[in-house]
């Protein structure tokens, strides 16, 4: 063996609590730098609040000192009920657009498709508002600190008044399923306040004797918002939230104010938990059908913990966030003065140590939106840390195993209206959210999808079999709680598309690969892929030049020039589409090798379409083409990217398979140019990633870290808000996940048999740096690192199975098989230097 360098690990992978029987996972040492998004005042804007959350009880803290407010989501509040997602006149008019798109006929097959557009989604619904009044402020408070803590997933506030510390302390518990907080004050008796809750929705609040509020009402059985005079009692979800207040000091009392509030006066702390339910028990149940008490729930929550102490309910909450959380770890540094030791300890820490800890106390005291507004000048990597780490923590917050899936803000959103409903849209925002749960160690956070897929085929298939005669199941491009089928109300630009159920299923296939759970595949996966490949294949029609083809066919979003002259958006066989297909169609094929089942007519079939499904195409301008015809774009520097889905996530466009549809994939995103909404943004960071243009991908992280004013937001194109949410703008949450996925692929890359260290890696900005558990295809987990912008050392294994690779570093390539039970310890030669077992 070369070398005597090693790790040093925090405890033996094979004694990770988390996936024990995994065998190994990466657990990150405590961070070099804080992880914390920093604030210096209280919130003035909802993006200026905290985000905590359990999966599904969200609350976004804002800090305040005369007055704090704590506003509230559940992620089963939406207005509606289950809906009919078909339309019995669709047949005629789908047969009416498919001639006319054969005569190319487009802007009139455009208007005619109107006439197959749905209804709009229903609308995710705010809980309400926990409100503390601490009264009026009798000299002006100091030393104001809010910071969320990322690597305990809890919002602080501190601040003086006078002589007097005052400190509060917020989680959202996944083991209890509370909302968690906890005020005191470093003086004995001087802590008093009014507690009280309240919505928009329709709602009644009672205090009790037992310091306690509960708070019942209901959301809107329609998407309308609620009127406060509306003569019909709503026929909504009905809902509960229930405040546990606790206080100690000898001389603290409790009592209840106006029958809804309570009032606590002379304590030494508060203890305030908060449980919330609904009468929500799935998409094909009437809430008015619904047995479900959601007070008696939320009691049932409540019941149990009232007795543990604070540091007994915080070391629950942590153990659960750090199973998770801690499996990654990433460091950036622009100093290239790097060295490992003996050990294996970074030198550049330790004879550095003065200087780390000054730059420690200066992002200390300089709060987060500073960083955000000077990074342009300094490029700080650590805040490059922060915004990936970022994304990892708010997946852990609004995805968890049980809950809803996260919608277009997660589980956070203040608004009865919110922008585009807050639906999960399947056009690439819902999929985006998932992009690091596989790559990045947290795959568990991507069951509530896998559920809600499986409602999707249920209300699909109705879909499929009325609107179009077809056999298996359809999504297309927005859903709901009620897991919406149908297409989306309005124009066909974005109403129009099939595809997305189709999208949604190469999770699936994804899924299987990182993670080799092979009764996933046939219990959960296969089932699904069944019934949207029966769908794609009655989708599909006999076309041009002998090739299947899909009519109507969009690019999502996106509109064309015809060759007549006039603008329209329904066409055949767009990029996407195609692209979409194949990338289902090969997964299913796969899939059927694994489990056994080759030899059915379904296969059969799904390989001669395969077969005749048209290539993808270059243009005259050397770009990918967005449509089977080479058609004038209106607006070339659209946001969407649909027709590079090849490239990423799909991967039938690749540098080793086809390198000159590379070429065109990067003189598409040249022509798309590089300003666009956050989400865009990140998808653009991952396809240079995948284009292994590392240069290109940094840039886009520059473009991405941008202050956003939110008196001004429609001023800006993507950016973040001073809580590092990411921009629209308005807030749109994919971005701050793409940004996370999109670091990884800069970071690895892999295949079924390959695994890319370092592809994209930004050498000059990023010249020192060490990423640990990152996950790749194939069950494999890589730590990885470098120092003056050349790989230093990788660790490989694998928990599950034994596997042979292709190991690929700067052009460099070596076989290595990786065994269960061991870990690989590679040099920048890719020479195997250790193998030791655990």
């Amino acid at each position: 063996m070369e070398g005597d360098e090693g790790w040093v690990w925090v405890r033996r992978p094979a004694d990770a609590a988390a996936e024990a029987a995994a065998a190994v996972w990466a657990v990150a040492e405590e961070p070099a730098r804080p992880l914390k998004i920093v604030f210096d005042e209280p919130a003035k804007h909802w993006t200026d609040a905290a985000p905590i959350g359990n999966g599904r009880l969200g609350a976004m803290i804002w800090g305040g000192v005369a007055s704090e407010k704590l506003q509230l989501n559940h992620d089963t509040l939406w207005t509606g009920v289950p809906g009919n997602y078909t339309n019995s006149k669709a047949p005629a008019v789908l047969s009416k657009v498919r001639k006319l798109v054969d005569k190319g006929q487009y802007s009139e097959a455009t208007l005619a498709a109107f006439d197959l557009s749905g209804a709009s989604p229903d609308v995710y619904q705010p809980l309400g508002n926990l409100n503390l009044d601490f009264g009026d402020l009798d000299v002006a408070y100091t030393d104001y600190v809010r910071e969320l803590d990322l690597t305990t997933a809890t919002a602080n506030v501190t601040y003086a008044l006078g002589d007097v510390v005052y400190t509060r302390e917020h989680f959202s518990s996944n083991p209890h399923q509370v909302l968690v907080t906890k005020i005191s004050a470093n003086k004995s008796g001087r802590l008093s306040l009014t507690v009280s809750l309240d919505s928009q929705l329709h709602h009644h609040s009672t205090a009790n004797a037992e310091s306690q509020i509960i708070m019942e009402g209901s959301c809107p059985g329609k998407r309308n918002p609620p009127k406060e005079n509306a003569a019909d009692k709503p026929a909504g979800i009905k809902f509960s939230a229930i405040l546990d207040l606790q206080i100690g000091g000898d001389n603290g009392t409790m009592q209840v104010l106006d029958g809804k509030k309570l009032r606590v006066d002379g304590a030494d702390w508060v203890v305030l938990l908060l449980a919330a339910s609904s009468s929500f028990e799935g998409p094909f149940i009437k809430p008015s059908d619904s047995r479900v008490d959601p007070t008696l729930a939320a009691l049932k929550t409540l019941n149990p913990i009232k007795n543990m102490s604070f540091s007994q309910l915080s070391a629950y909450h942590l153990d659960d966030y750090h199973s998770l959380f801690q499996r990654v770890s990433l460091e950036l540094s622009k100093d290239s003065n790097y060295a490992l030791d003996e050990n294996g300890l970074d030198v550049w820490k330790r004879t550095n140590s003065q200087k780390n800890s000054s730059m420690q106390i200066m992002d200390a005291v300089k709060s987060t939106a500073e960083r955000v507004n000077s990074f342009k000048d300094d490029e700080d990597p650590s805040l490059v840390e922060l915004l990936f780490h970022y994304g990892r923590y708010l997946l852990i917050a609004c995805s968890r195993t049980g809950t809803q899936i996260s919608n277009l803000q997660g589980i956070w959103s203040k608004d009865i209206e919110p922008p585009w409903d807050a639906a999960p849209h399947m056009n690439i925002n819902l999929q985006m959210n998932y992009w690091p749960s596989l790559p990045c160690n947290l795959a568990e956070c991507q069951q509530p999808l896998f559920d809600f897929m499986s409602s999707l085929a249920v209300n699909g298939s109705k879909t499929a079999k009325v609107n179009y005669e077809a056999r298996g199941w359809v999504a297309h491009q927005v859903t709901d709680l009620w897991a919406k089928t149908s297409p989306d109300g309005g124009n066909p630009e974005w109403a129009l598309w099939p595809m997305g159920g189709a999208w949604l299923c190469t999770h699936l296939w994804e899924h299987y690969t990182y993670t080799m759970d092979k009764s996933f595949l046939e219990n959960t996966a296969y089932p699904l892929f069944e019934g949207c490949a029966l769908f794609l294949l009655d989708w599909l029609l006999e076309g041009h030049a002998g090739y299947l083809e899909t009519n109507p066919s969009t690019s999502p979003e996106h509109s064309f020039i015809a060759p007549d002259g006039k603008t329209a958006c329904v066409s055949y066989s767009t990029t996407m589409d195609i692209a979409i297909i194949r990338e289902v169609f090969s997964a299913v094929i796969s899939s059927s090798e694994v489990l056994g089942k080759t030899n059915t007519d379904l296969i059969e079939q799904i390989k001669k379409a395969l077969s005749r499904l048209p290539p993808t195409k270059v243009a005259r301008d050397g770009s990918i083409m967005e449509w089977a015809q080479d058609f004038e774009d209106p607006e070339v520097h659209h946001r969407h990217l649909s027709h590079l889905f090849g490239l990423f996530p799909g991967h039938t466009i690749s540098i080793k398979k086809t390198p000159e549809l590379c070429k065109a994939a990067a003189n598409s995103l040249y022509k798309r140019g590089d300003i666009g909404p956050g989400w865009s943004t990140t998808w653009k960071m991952a396809l240079w990633a995948r284009l292994h243009n590392s240069e290109h991908a940094y840039k886009m992280v520059r473009q991405l870290i941008n202050l956003v004013d939110p008196d001004h937001e429609s001023d800006f194109e993507g950016g973040l808000y001073s809580n590092l949410f990411t921009a629209h703008p308005p807030f749109q949450i994919d971005a701050n996940f793409g940004f996370t996925a999109a670091i990884s692929e800069m970071l690895v890359q892999s295949t079924e048999q390959d695994l890319y260290l370092l592809p994209a890696l930004p050498r000059d900005k990023w010249p020192t740096g060490c990423v640990k558990g990152l996950k790749a295809r194939g069950g494999a987990t890589a730590s990885i690192c470098w120092k003056k912008g050349e790989l230093h050392e990788a660790l490989l294994w694998t928990g599950n199975q034994t596997s042979l690779r292709r190991l690929h570093y700067r052009g460099n390539t070596t076989t290595v098989t990786i065994s269960r039970g061991n870990i690989y310890r590679f040099n920048k030669q890719l020479k195997c230097i250790q193998k030791m077992s655990f």
